[in-house]
């Protein structure tokens, strides 16, 4: 939806979450479980070179991965066929030893989110800078406040600008916080084990998560409440950038005139408005993130050892969710840019 995505969207985090980019981290947990295997004696090192050669060759059969996917609910068992289909036949039970579909998913997923994080942490300590810029501006300004939507004491324009960047200080050590205990390695195997790596799995495990730049951990397959929690600070932030876009269409209204946005948006009928229109997306992003984090929480229910139907839920709710937030970000900045204290 080009025409949606251009008003709400975030083109730098969907490139990060692309179908490319999930592939391109597919590829790196493969060859950091073939490294970390040869080292450990779990396969012949002769067959971790031509696998990394293997997979620095690949061209993907894209059409054949949609259809694995539709087959499988995953596509890791079509990517593996391929990337087997250009290994000689001695080293084909090399690739992907001892590793299950959900081992290869769930890391590539936090090999993507650490990059997301990155632009997340750059995006807030930029919008916190502004803030600072602004209260060194007007601080000291008057501003009449308003409890329950009426006119209530007068304050200043210092208090007003805490009330909004003290949530994304917290949202911001919140998000630094999470990263060890959030963007680690999942490897356990078939049943989440670590069994079919006999003695080598928890060893292969650290080896990888040295080279991918991960934390270690043990298999958490089935326990998914780190992506739940990572939901819930999404909706966090995007609803504290939510609060801003409200107070920010009250305070522009004509009838109150605290603020003025320069460059608003335009009317079909009626020449003369300014619409707050990242204000109001800003809104809307909260109240959909506000949703989808419930909806995520769900994925928490796994059955036993692996859930197919929690695993496909997560799919549909956490990336929009990381967009959403991304677009908040984006929205916010523009936003401090077009004000105008009065």
């Amino acid at each position: 939806m080009p025409l949606l995505s251009a008003l709400a969207g975030d083109p730098e985090i969907e490139a990060l979450l692309s179908d490319a980019s999930q592939l391109d981290a597919m590829l790196a947990f493969e060859r950091a479980l073939a490294e970390a295997s040869a080292e450990v004696g779990f396969i012949a090192a002769e067959a971790a070179a031509v696998i990394d050669a293997a997979l620095s060759d690949y061209v993907p059969d894209w059409p054949g991965l949609e259809a694995g996917m539709a087959q499988d609910g995953v596509v890791v068992p079509t990517l593996v066929k391929q990337l087997k289909d250009g290994l000689p036949e001695a080293n084909k039970p090399a690739l992907h030893k001892g590793a299950t579909s959900q081992d290869v998913t769930d890391t590539a997923l936090m090999l993507q989110l650490a990059k997301v994080f990155d632009l997340y942490e750059a995006r807030l300590s930029a919008l916190l800078e502004r803030f600072d810029a602004l209260a060194a501006e007007h601080g000291g300004k008057a501003l009449m406040a308003h409890t329950r939507m009426q006119v209530a004491l007068p304050t200043t324009w210092g208090a007003k600008l805490v009330s909004w960047s003290e949530p994304l200080k917290r949202h911001l050590r919140s998000l630094v916080a999470m990263r060890p205990s959030l963007l680690v390695i999942q490897l356990g195997g078939p049943v989440g084990d670590r069994g079919s790596f006999g003695t080598h799995g928890n060893a292969i495990a650290a080896g990888m998560a040295k080279r991918l730049d991960l934390g270690l951990a043990t298999p958490w397959q089935a326990t998914r409440d780190p992506i739940v929690a990572l939901g819930s600070l999404l909706a966090q932030i995007s609803g504290s950038l939510g609060k801003l876009g409200m107070d920010v269409t009250l305070l522009a209204q004509n009838e109150v005139g605290a603020v003025r946005l320069e460059g608003g948006g335009g009317s079909s009928a009626m020449a003369h408005k300014s619409n707050p229109v990242n204000a109001e997306v800003l809104i809307a992003l909260a109240r959909a993130n506000a949703g989808l984090s419930g909806t995520l929480a769900q994925a928490q229910l796994h059955e036993n050892e692996r859930s197919g139907a929690a695993w496909t839920l997560e799919w549909l709710t956490l990336p929009p969710m990381l967009v959403n937030t991304g677009a908040s970000l984006r929205l916010a900045q523009k936003l401090l840019d077009q004000l105008r204290i009065a």
